[in-house]
């Protein structure tokens, strides 16, 4: 039976980004060695950086001044790593979920961190709109898409303070304003490679102006300095990367890769809203387009379960929503196709007709 990934992450990569990563692993570049026992240092290996860095900077249109780094340590190490390197007198955080939440408390370590809107008091259900934003901030930090709750801020914000954004679940999703941010972080187990590299873009005259002394590994300009070679780098990551990158290039860049968002989005947000046996979680204006959450109408919550061990039959994979929402959850990461959310709105519609 053929399967259907709507994990949240590590979640679905393009068929051919994964053959072509296998090969490598069994032969790299014709060297008789696999590219999980290269050398950081091999001279074929440079290339994969170079290459990686230079699609990321042409695909989101990153402007002179801006370094690429490829980190480990997830988005989790940067909500450290962030106040760290720029928060010097003030920062301000929007909540709009866990790790929203969690970014925020990791600042807190470095000076003063105030929380400037939040959506806890509705379960994260909506983006929190004209807020306030004070202008002494050294930034304003937010996390675009919120994968447990599932809203998403899909435009660059207006703000009279540079921003800082953990994109991990949007990235390369749609065009980006590279100009108005301090800084962009991602872990890339979404919409750019499998696990284990995080991609950090940040703005070269930004750094070394925290009034602090860092840590070696903590300090980004280490990091810029040595190409993301300071220490061994995450090589499968990071090749599998680049291979997603070329991808994304030849599918049409981020329009087409936006266009096909929207496009997956309403057919299942449609389908949805029209079915008697589901609704959606949150605000319908701030509803996430790679990550849709619904749950059972009340009338039909014993149907729950049922209903997902129907869907897991019609093999749909991944669809259980986070724990602390419950329903369903439908990651449609780039990867994603169309076929893949016909045929969950198929096993709705079929589902409803049974009950």
């Amino acid at each position: 039976m053929k399967k259907y990934n709507f994990n949240a992450g590590p979640s679905m990569l393009p068929r051919e980004v994964i053959e072509n990563t296998a090969k490598q692993i069994l032969d790299f570049n014709g060297s008789g060695l696999s590219l999980m026992e290269i050398s950081h240092r091999a001279k074929d290996f440079q290339p994969v950086v170079d290459e990686a860095v230079a699609l990321i900077k042409e695909l989101l249109d990153v402007p002179e001044g801006y370094s690429v780094i490829f980190l480990g340590g997830g988005a989790s190490l940067q909500f450290m790593q962030i106040p760290a390197n720029f928060l010097i007198k003030k920062a301000g955080y929007v909540n709009t979920g866990v790790w929203a939440k969690k970014s925020l408390k990791e600042a807190k370590h470095f000076g003063e961190a105030i929380e400037l809107a939040s959506s806890a008091d509705k379960n994260f259900s909506f983006i929190p709109k004209d807020f306030d934003i004070p202008t002494d901030l050294d930034y304003l930090h937010f996390t675009t898409n919120n994968t447990i709750y599932g809203t998403e801020i899909r435009k660059d914000l207006d703000a009279p303070v540079p921003l800082i954004a953990d994109m991990s679940s949007d990235i390369m999703s749609r065009p980006v304003d590279v100009s108005k941010y301090t800084a962009i972080y991602a872990g890339a187990q979404k919409n750019m490679a499998m696990a284990g590299v995080t991609v950090v873009i940040v703005k070269d005259d930004m750094l070394g102006k925290a009034p602090r002394e860092l840590p070696t590994m903590i300090d980004y300009r280490t990091h810029v300095e040595k190409g993301s070679m300071f220490n061994t780098p995450p090589v499968v990551p990071i090749y599998s990367l680049m291979e997603t990158m070329r991808w994304v290039k030849a599918q049409g860049g981020l329009k087409a890769m936006d266009a096909l968002a929207q496009e997956r989005a309403k057919i299942v947000y449609d389908e949805i809203d029209r079915n008697k046996l589901f609704r959606g979680t949150v605000a319908t204006e701030d509803r996430s387009l790679m990550n849709i959450c619904f749950v059972m109408n009340e009338e039909y919550a014993e149907l729950e379960k049922p209903f997902f061990d129907f869907a897991t039959e019609r093999g749909m994979v991944g669809i259980k929503g986070h724990r602390s929402v419950g329903g369903f959850r439908a990651s449609c990461y780039n990867a994603q196709t169309i076929e893949g959310v016909k045929e969950l709105t198929k096993a709705m519609q079929d589902f409803e007709a049974q009950h």
